[in-house]
């Protein structure tokens, strides 16, 4: 039996070419202090992205230059169908019950934690034409002051999130997320840091349950 990335992507762009727009961008002049999030300079990657990358280097090669996407309707609709689709595809189990052991970081099949959420949409946004310099995996510590991951998408109408636990794509500052780290916009395997505070998840990014 194919598997559900190649049975999803099969059917998803489809509906993608079809499907009307989801979302509006807001625009209002109280977001746009907040667009972006502010780097302070290097910092180390989590160390699942790090076997990640010497596992499947062909995934993390360099993107080169940084390219401003623009955020276009048809694009936004992308976005909104590949987050739906892959959150509504992959069920979700933490690293632990699946391989035994935490921080395994893998493009899911059927099922996966955070990371392999936002790893399969990232692929499949980059197959779409999206440019790799503006889609950023990024570590984020939640509600319950504990480590996730989310992807970041930089636009020139600022930085978006898609994320698991929501099919809806907000603002970064509007998640009720505290931002750690996430890739450089040049070299994915460069991270910098979202935070000038000391941070205790530079080894894990997340807890062992299944709302990852």
């Amino acid at each position: 039996m194919r598997g559900f990335r190649d049975i999803a992507f099969a059917l998803g762009v489809a509906a993608l070419l079809t499907a009307p727009a989801a979302l509006a961008v807001e625009n209002t002049e109280e977001s746009k202090p907040l667009a972006s999030a502010i780097e302070f300079g290097p910092t180390l990657p989590p160390i699942g992205y790090v076997r990640f990358c010497a596992k499947s280097p062909w995934e993390c090669r360099q993107s080169g230059k940084r390219v401003a996407l623009e955020l276009t309707p048809a694009r936004w609709q992308s976005l909104y169908q590949v987050n739906t689709l892959v959150n509504a595809n992959v069920k979700p189990v933490s690293d632990q019950d699946l391989y035994g052991q935490a921080e395994v970081w893998t493009l899911p099949a059927e099922a996966g934690d955070c990371e392999d959420y936002l790893l399969l949409k990232k692929k499949y946004l980059e197959g779409m034409g999206f440019p790799s310099s503006s889609l950023l995996i990024t570590v984020v510590y939640d509600e319950r002051n504990e480590g996730h991951a989310v992807l970041t998408v930089a636009t020139t109408e600022g930085d978006f999130i898609l994320d698991n636990r929501r099919n809806d794509i907000l603002r970064w500052h509007v998640t009720g997320y505290r931002f750690l780290k996430r890739q450089s916009h040049g070299d994915p395997k460069k991270w910098v840091a979202l935070s000038n505070q000391p941070t205790s998840v530079d080894g894990e990014v997340s807890a062992s349950r299944t709302e990852n």
